[in-house]
C-alpha cells in the first residue's frame, strides 16, 4: 500500500512522537523579526487610525466578506495599506521583549510570518517589492526585476497578481515555532496564516477593497522571485488586494 506523506507527518507530529525542542534543550531563542541591513532605508507608515474605515457590524462584514478576482484600476492609499498591515500584524504592547502579541492569533505568540508586499498601485510608493517590518511599523524596499508582477502571476498559474493594487506574500520563519513545539509546530503556522489571511479579507471589506486568497504557486520559481530562500523562510500564502 503507497505511503501518505501527509499521513505520514501527522503521525510524526504526535505529542508521543515529539524529540525535545529548542527551547527545552536551552537553545537560544530565534530572533522575532528576520534581519535587515541596518543602514536599510525605511519608509514610515501613517498611523492607520484616521482610515475611513465604514462603521460595520461584525457580523454584516462577515457575511459580506467573499473572494474578489476583479479590481478597479484605482489605487490605494499609503494609509489604507498602512491599516491592513496592521489590522494583518500589526504589533501591541506586552511589556516584555520575549514575545510580541499582535493583531492575530498565533500559537505561543511565536509570530513566524515575514509580510511582503508586491506593489502595484499605492499612493506614494513606486511599484516594487516591499517588506513589512512589524516591530518597526516601516516598510523597506528590496530589489526585485522591472516586471515583478507579471512574473509573481506566471508563478502563480496567472492568478490576479498584475491586476491588484498590491499583493501581500506571507513567508514563515518556521523556526520561531519549531523551537517551541518541535515538528508539531509546522501544523500551527499554517493555522497562523489563516488567521492573518482572514484579517485581511474583513479589514479589506471595511475600506472597499477586496481579496483573493492565492495558495497555488511554483514555490522555488516565486522564492528565486522574491530573495527568498525557501528553506530558513518560506512562502506559504498570498492575498490579492484591490478597489472593488
Amino acid at each position: 500500500m503507497p505511503t501518505d506523506p501527509g499521513h505520514d507527518f501527522l503521525t510524526a507530529s504526535q505529542h508521543k512522537h515529539l524529540d525535545p525542542t529548542g527551547q527545552a534543550q536551552g537553545l537560544p531563542q530565534p530572533p522575532l523579526e528576520w534581519p535587515f541591513a541596518p543602514d536599510a532605508p525605511q519608509i514610515p507608515l501613517p498611523d492607520p487610525d484616521p482610515v475611513a474605515a465604514a462603521p460595520v457590524v461584525l457580523r454584516e462584514l462577515i457575511e459580506a466578506r467573499t473572494t474578489h478576482r476583479r479590481y478597479t484600476n484605482d489605487p490605494i492609499t499609503l494609509a489604507e495599506l498602512a491599516y491592513l498591515l496592521w489590522c494583518t500584524q500589526g504589533v501591541k504592547p506586552t511589556g516584555t521583549a520575549a514575545i510580541t502579541k499582535r493583531t492575530v492569533p498565533s500559537a505561543g505568540s511565536r509570530h513566524p510570518y515575514e509580510t511582503h508586499l508586491i506593489v502595484n498601485r499605492v499612493e506614494g510608493l513606486e511599484p516594487g517589492l516591499y517588506r513589512y517590518l512589524a516591530l518597526e511599523n516601516t516598510l523597506i524596499r528590496l530589489p526585485a526585476p522591472d516586471d515583478l508582477a507579471q512574473r509573481a502571476t506566471e508563478t502563480c498559474g496567472k492568478q490576479l497578481i498584475a491586476d491588484a493594487a498590491v499583493t501581500f506574500v506571507w513567508a514563515v520563519v518556521h523556526e520561531r515555532v519549531t523551537w517551541v513545539y518541535g515538528t508539531r509546530g509546522y501544523r500551527y503556522l499554517f493555522l497562523d496564516a489563516g488567521h492573518i489571511c482572514q484579517n485581511l479579507y474583513l479589514a479589506a471589506e471595511s475600506i472597499g477593497c477586496g481579496v483573493c486568497a492565492i495558495a497555488s504557486f511554483d514555490e522555488d520559481a516565486l522564492h528565486a522571485l522574491l530573495g527568498i530562500d525557501g528553506t530558513e523562510m518560506f512562502v506559504t500564502y498570498m492575498g490579492s488586494v484591490g478597489k472593488i
